[in-house]
């Protein structure tokens, strides 16, 4: 039998990776804001969930097995709204344009189909498309924080970026951008319309730049290549926190979590070939024991009955309701 016991505490500084492997970001201190929860089991099994600042090093944070055993986490994955290029159809790859106003449509539909899910802590590439995307989602959300995204570029930055207030603190969730998420660089077919150089350079041509794993685009990323540094970050700054039972989203682009997502379901690379995300649809995973299990995507407005919940996500759902 599962009991809800309330749980509050002060947090530490928290240390947090981001856009470069090699450095540290500080977020300051954060009280857990009153969602936050610890669901107990008749053999003392637990589960945190949560709406709150993340408060452990993602370089520190990974449990021994029995911890781990005890935590589980949701994994949001997003693909942004219809962009303008999108529309175009045109290469984006890299090129940083917005939304078209169907993409911001589909973001504000994406956040009303996760707003009853715990979120911790969101990352987003460098690119403005998952950006609005992701400011647009966060809208809807049932916490109602103040989605803040964090400026570490440089020291100066952080400090001028700083919030000193703890109330406020408690009121925003940490964005973090990284670069790693990027869409992969299509190289010289970036600004041109994908219909045009199919006819100029053969269908087939055009569907090995797009969709094999090895082949890249005259001087751009092979999906191999975009693997390489997307599923790299995954690893050393979001698993370690979902290890820890922080609820985490991540808004990127179609290749960058296609990479993700065959490194989440074991894909090989000839399956990983027809995978295809369509713009501002939720994926919702569930971390577990080391393992991730995928849990579908609503199919409206309203998620209760579309994603097959675990006991802890109904029971997080029963405290809102």
């Amino acid at each position: 039998m599962y009991t809800v016991i309330p749980r509050a505490f002060s947090s530490n500084w928290a240390f947090i990776n981001g856009g470069d492997s090699h450095s540290c970001k500080r977020f300051q201190k954060s009280p857990i804001g009153p969602l936050s929860f610890v669901l107990t089991t008749g053999n003392n099994k637990r589960f945190s969930s949560s709406c709150l600042n993340p408060v452990s090093s993602s370089s520190q944070i990974r449990l021994n097995d029995s911890q781990a055993a005890e935590k589980e986490s949701v994994l949001i994955l997003m693909r942004h709204g219809e962009s303008m290029w999108n529309e175009k159809n045109l290469f984006t790859g890299c090129v940083d344009v917005p939304l078209t106003s169907k993409g911001v449509d589909e973001a504000i539909e994406a956040g009303k189909r996760i707003r009853n899910l715990p979120l911790d802590i969101i990352y987003t590439s460098a690119l403005i498309r998952a950006q609005m995307t992701t400011m647009l989602a966060l809208t809807q959300h049932h916490c109602m924080k103040d989605p803040v995204i964090m400026h570490h570029e440089t020291e100066q930055a952080r400090i001028w970026s700083q919030i000193y207030s703890e109330d406020t603190t408690k009121q925003t969730i940490p964005v973090i951008e990284a670069w790693q998420l990027n869409e992969r660089m299509y190289g010289e077919l970036q600004g041109f319309n994908k219909q045009e150089t199919a006819e100029k350079y053969g269908k087939e041509q055009v569907h090995n730049w797009r969709r094999s794993y090895h082949v890249r685009p005259p001087n751009g990323e092979s999906l191999e290549m975009c693997l390489g540094r997307a599923v790299t970050f995954f690893k050393e700054h979001i698993e370690p926190l979902l290890w820890s039972g922080k609820h985490v989203m991540v808004v990127a682009h179609a290749n960058s979590l296609r990479s993700i997502i065959m490194y989440l379901d074991k894909l090989t690379s000839r399956q990983v070939i027809n995978l295809e995300l369509s713009t501002g649809v939720p994926m919702l995973y569930i971390h577990r024991e080391g393992n991730f299990f995928r849990r579908g995507s609503p199919i409206g407005s309203s998620e209760a009955g579309a994603y097959a919940y675990t006991e802890s996500l109904a029971l997080y759902r029963q405290q809102l309701d």
